[in-house]
């Protein structure tokens, strides 16, 4: 192991098993932790987005219908 900066954000943990998977040769094509800042594409952030959209809609419409059927409205 050398000498290593630690990082400011807190991400020290998910960076050190991050440098475990590395030293046993499992490196993945892209690493969104290397450089100063965590990134993912933008094309993966959306992806995360439409399923969390669809569930606040999906919990939206379930609690008008349990607010209906509990209230008689």
């Amino acid at each position: 192991m050398g000498t290593k900066e630690t990082e400011a954000c807190g991400r020290c943990g998910v960076s050190s098993v991050v440098d475990t998977v590395e030293e046993e040769g499992e490196r993945s094509a892209t690493n969104p932790f290397e450089g100063e800042r965590i990134e993912i594409a933008e094309s993966e952030a959306r992806s995360v987005l439409r399923h969390e959209v669809f569930i606040r809609k999906v919990t939206a419409r379930l609690n008008r219908v349990v607010l209906r059927l509990t209230y008689s409205r």
